[in-house]
């Protein structure tokens, strides 16, 4: 990574995979380290990060990051261990970050995919 260049990444406000990576850079003490572009659902913000990002992932979703130049990536969980490797920090050392993803992150995990199983039910019914 050169010098100058500081990761950039891609936060989606409401999204929960988002937040679990605002809470590691938080709670890291990296936010210096790093940029962020926030963006609302449904906002020019949005239609230019879609459009920055398109041509560099295979799927555009978010959180995503441009980690070096060049290189994208859009998982919260690769995105974190890059910034784990960038803080000197291990997520699961930080006690807000594990309270998140062990309760509000899971729970809303589990209400998803219990809603994705009911539309399918309803739709082949």
């Amino acid at each position: 990574m050169s010098d100058d260049f500081k990761p950039v990444l891609y936060l989606k406000e409401d999204c929960p995979f988002c937040l679990k990576v605002r809470i590691f850079v938080l709670e890291s003490g990296s936010a210096d380290q790093v940029t962020v572009r926030d963006f609302s659902e449904g906002t020019e913000g949005e239609t230019q990060v879609k459009s920055e990002l398109s041509g560099h992932l295979d799927k555009v979703s978010f959180p995503a990051a441009q980690m070096a130049p060049g290189s994208f990536i859009n998982e919260s969980d690769d995105i974190i261990a890059k910034l784990e490797t960038l803080s000197g920090k291990q997520a699961g050392q930080m006690a807000v970050y594990q309270n998140y993803v062990n309760g509000a992150f899971s729970l809303a995990m589990t209400l998803w995919r219990e809603n994705a199983a009911l539309k399918q039910a309803a739709a082949s019914a």
